[in-house]
């Protein structure tokens, strides 16, 4: 346990974002967009084997059912020191686990790049919201902002269900409950189900991976709560595919009307190397005006993007131009900007 320790506060000390254990390498840290050893010795099985048992015993949390299954999500915490989550898993036969460090306290949105105009969706009362982009992109971060500013202005009750749970918050003006699947409930469909009894006013789902969940969700937007969800996907247009696509296809013209009625925004997140070495943000933001509600109810979400693209008076910007802006402040290089953009020709012709 001490050894595990002596990691963990040197993640920490050194802030960095995920702590690597992983025979065959030696323990690795990872500060901003740099992988950094900790120590030259290489790990063996052995010893990741009683790394990995260590946090179990450290989350007081049973370790059957990640030797049944080969990977686990979880979290735990540190007292005076950070939360962590943890993804453990096989990995050629030996335990691995990847320990992302999450600070206690919900951070600062200008602190951590999250712009005005997402932290505003906490205005919003009804209607569904989606935080997409890959894993590792902040979506977290960005979901806990905008409950930590609702928690702070409005008197309601919000639900979450998470996997693991991250950030904690305590009540202000709202009552906030957060439950974790596989502790607190089965799995998002029965939360999500179960909560609909609970008087919620907001609603935060982790995730939503079936067309069940999906069709709950949309279901819980349009009776007048407001649902907050994150998929793994980049972009508005393959957020919303993604969500009629889930579907059979006799139910997809349905879907369309009911997914038109009650989504409100789509924020798209990546995050970028900086030119400081750090990692920056970059958001796409589309809300669902008369227009684009028009595109997805008419099977047209491939004109979405032009729509977003002109949507600027009405607080929309594409990740391409949130990537520009980003590099005309010197934040990010070119070269970087041409990587992670969606069109690099027009993207280069901007930036002449």
């Amino acid at each position: 346990m001490a050894e595990l320790l002596e990691y963990l506060n040197r993640v920490v000390k050194d802030e960095g974002s995920d702590l690597f254990i992983i025979a065959g390498s030696p323990v690795c840290e990872k500060l901003g967009v740099r992988m950094r050893p900790i120590g030259d010795e290489r790990v063996t099985p052995e010893e990741s084997k009683r790394l990995i048992t260590a946090i179990y015993a450290q989350a007081n949390r049973p370790i059957g059912g990640f030797q049944a299954r080969g990977d686990d999500d979880f979290s735990f915490s540190v007292a005076g020191l950070a939360r962590f989550r943890v993804n453990a898993y096989r990995q050629r036969g030996s335990m691995a686990a990847v320990i992302r460090v999450v600070a206690f306290g919900v951070p600062d949105w200008k602190a951590v790049g999250i712009p005005t105009r997402v932290i505003d969706l906490a205005e919003e009362r009804s209607g569904m919201i989606l935080v997409t982009g890959k894993a590792g992109s902040g979506k977290s971060t960005t979901q806990a902002c905008i409950i930590d500013r609702i928690n702070r202005t409005r008197e309601c009750h919000i639900i979450t269900m998470e996997n693991p749970i991250e950030y904690l918050h305590r009540n202000q003006r709202s009552v906030i409950s957060q439950r974790e699947i596989s502790i607190d409930t089965e799995d998002y469909l029965s939360g999500l189900r179960a909560c609909l009894r609970q008087a919620p006013d907001v609603i935060l789902l982790g995730e939503m991976r079936d067309h069940e969940t999906i069709l709950t969700a949309m279901t819980a937007a349009e009776t007048g709560h407001l649902l907050i969800a994150t998929l793994h996907t980049k972009g508005a247009v393959n957020a919303i595919d993604r969500i009629i696509d889930s579907f059979p296809s006799e139910q997809q013209a349905q879907v369309r009307i009911q997914l038109s009625m009650v989504l409100r925004t789509v924020v798209s997140q990546q995050l970028i190397a900086g030119e400081d070495g750090q990692l920056v943000p970059a958001f796409e933001v589309m809300h669902a005006n008369s227009g684009i509600k028009g595109l997805i109810r008419d099977g047209k979400s491939h004109q979405i993007d032009n729509a977003i693209a002109a949507g600027g008076a009405e607080g929309m910007i594409s990740m391409d131009q949130s990537i520009l802006a980003l590099c005309q402040a010197g934040r990010i290089s070119r070269e970087t900007a041409l990587a992670h953009a969606d069109n690099p020709e027009l993207l280069r012709r901007r930036l002449g």
